[in-house]
Formats: C-alpha cells, structure tokens, sequence
C-alpha cells in the first residue's frame, strides 16, 4: 500500500511515528510523510530513509486573539490545496496524522478526496487540531482509555507507541557512554523540545548540590549549552539525544520531566521513577498538568508544578523521588502497559481503502 503519514509542530507530535514507520517498512509499504519545510518534523522525518518527505505550508492554530490568526488562515486553506494535490499525486490507501497543526489540511483534503484518515491522540484531552479532525476521520485513536468516552464511536483505545530501540537500551553500555560508575545513581533530567528553560535555570541553580548526591546527565535543549560541564565532574550537559536515549533511560535511576504523554508512556513502560513538571497551563492548553495528575493519582511519579519550582524546591522532590523508588516501581509493575504500535499499524491496515 501508499501509506500518508503527517504530523508536527513539536517532538510530541513527530517521534510516534519512528514506532510504526519500521512496521510499516518491514511490511513492504510505501511510505510519504507530509509536514512543514521548517518544522521539526523536517528534521527528524526528512533524514529517514524510505521515507519521502512533502514540504506544505500550515497555520498555528492560536487559542488567543493574534492578528496573525488571519495570516494563518490563509496558509491553512494554501495548504489544504497543496495537500490535495500531492494526495491526488500520490493516491493513497490511507492517511494517518499525529496531531499538529500541520495535520488539518491533510486530513481534511483526504476527507474530501474519499481517502480514509485515522488520528491519534497522545494527550488524555484532545488538542484543537484533533478536534477539528474528527469529523474528517474515520477513528481517534487514544493513548489514554479516558479519552475515548469523549471521542464517541470514532474512540479507540490503543495506547501510547512506544519505539522498539527505547526497550533496548543497555544499563552498562549507557554508563560507559556518559562517563559514569557505580558509585552514585544516576539522575536523568530533561526537558522536552520546547519549555526547557525553566528547568534548566532551577537545575544549574543547585548543580553543586546534585552532583554530591547523584551523577547527572542534562539534556538541555538547542542552545542551552553552559559549559558547567567542563568544570563540575559526574555531570554532562547535551543538547539533544538520539541513538543514545535507549542507553541513557536504561542507567538512569531518576529522571526528571516534562509531562508530555509521549515522554511518560515511555518512562511508565520502562518502569523509570520520575519526577514530572508540567508545562504550566499559563504557557499551554493544559493536557501536560492533567497528564501528569494522572500518573501521580495512579501512584507512578511525583508532581512538582513550574509555579512551585525554585532551586531548592526541585532539589527536594527530586531526592523524594529517589526515596520512594521502590514504590514507585511496584505501581508502575502492577500496571499493564499496551504498546499501542503495534495496534495503530493494525487499525491502519483495518481502515485502508481497499
């Protein structure tokens, strides 16, 4: 089959689809993926081999007055045009979004055109482009069994894909690649693509602190680099992981986190303690404060909310966390995990024009 995939805007909405686009490689498909030019689907999806990469151009979807809200408008319906032509090219048996603002023109031209969509939704609450989506698509397939009473019919509880190399990763092998031993656990903070910054500035703040307690491996986001690394031993500072990230969840003891969902299904199936620090609804549509309430209610993690956050406040909970590890742990043992990759391929399959 020609297989469509789309989605972007941020991480979240990007690296599910490195869980099922080998699936999908391996069955023998054909696999397009259309985004944005500068987006950073761009980068992660247009490297891919076996992938061919479709630039259009999309508006952000705003949830507040802007006057670029009617310059968006019209790159949404531009790329609603650019997406029915390259669809028309391509002839598809199926299309399947991620979410993202980019993924609205696509979907609904596919609509529009007879080919069937499916959308997924990471979040336990639906974000404006799904729910614009959903009258276009055939199912919403959902990360959390919450969010499919809300979804109606179209709702189909799957999980969260996990990327099979994450399950991979090696404790040893991680250790060796960091610089790290034995002889301290090792913490593990990071903060997502976007949001990072406030983290980092109460991190760096009781850095002299950590590092008598813990080793420390920091992924601070492009170009939040500031060389403590080069003075402070047991701790290192990167921009961003990629092949590594199976072998650095596997040596962490600890790790702290935005509350992404894509990030979190991760930690929970690696049974990771974790300390989790919502991107605040201030800056945000809110689903990462109700994503991470429900971790804390289910007895997986601990909440810090960026409010409450200073220096000494995330030095607390952070050293909280590492005492409460076992039991952490046990809840997260206790809980069944579907791997929804292997579901999303199969519902792909399942809704496929013949």
């Amino acid at each position: 089959m020609k297989i469509v995939l789309t989605g972007g805007g941020t991480a979240g909405h990007v690296t599910p689809h490195l869980a099922i686009i080998p699936k999908l490689l391996a069955d023998g498909h054909e696999i397009h993926y259309i985004g944005t030019e500068t987006g950073i689907e761009a980068g992660i999806i247009g490297a891919l081999d076996g992938v061919k990469y479709y630039a259009i151009p999309a508006g952000k979807l705003r949830r507040y007055h802007d006057w670029q809200n009617i310059r968006d408008i019209g790159r949404t319906f531009k790329g609603m045009r650019e997406s029915a032509r390259i669809l028309r090219e391509i002839k598809p048996s199926i299309v399947f979004s991620k979410g993202g603002y980019v993924g609205l023109p696509v979907v609904v031209s596919a609509a529009r055109l007879g080919i069937p969509a499916l959308i997924h939704e990471s979040d336990m609450t639906s974000g404006l482009a799904n729910r614009l989506c959903l009258p276009f698509a055939k199912a919403l397939l959902c990360t959390f069994p919450e969010t499919v009473e809300a979804a109606g019919k179209k709702g189909l509880y799957v999980g969260a894909p996990i990327r099979d190399e994450l399950l991979k990763g090696d404790r040893r092998r991680g250790l060796k690649t960091f610089g790290f031993d034995e002889s301290k656990p090792v913490l593990l903070v990071m903060g997502g693509s976007t949001g990072a910054q406030a983290i980092n500035r109460a991190l760096n703040s009781i850095m002299d602190e950590l590092i008598d307690c813990f080793q420390v491996l920091h992924i601070c986001g492009a170009g939040n680099m500031t060389g403590l690394n080069e003075r402070l031993p047991g701790y290192v500072q990167v921009e961003y992981l990629n092949e590594e990230m199976a072998d650095a969840l596997a040596c962490a003891d600890v790790v702290v986190s935005r509350a992404g969902s894509n990030s979190i299904c991760e930690l929970l199936a690696l049974r990771k303690p974790a300390l989790l620090i919502p991107y605040p609804t201030s800056a945000s549509r809110g689903d990462q404060e109700v994503n991470a309430a429900s971790f804390e209610r289910r007895g997986f993690s601990r909440v810090l909310e960026q409010r409450d956050m200073t220096g000494q406040t995330l030095l607390k909970k952070i050293v909280e966390v590492y005492h409460d590890r076992g039991e952490l742990i046990d809840c997260m043992r206790r809980e069944p995990v579907p791997n929804g990759s292997q579901r999303i391929v199969d519902y792909i399959y399942q809704y496929a024009k013949k």
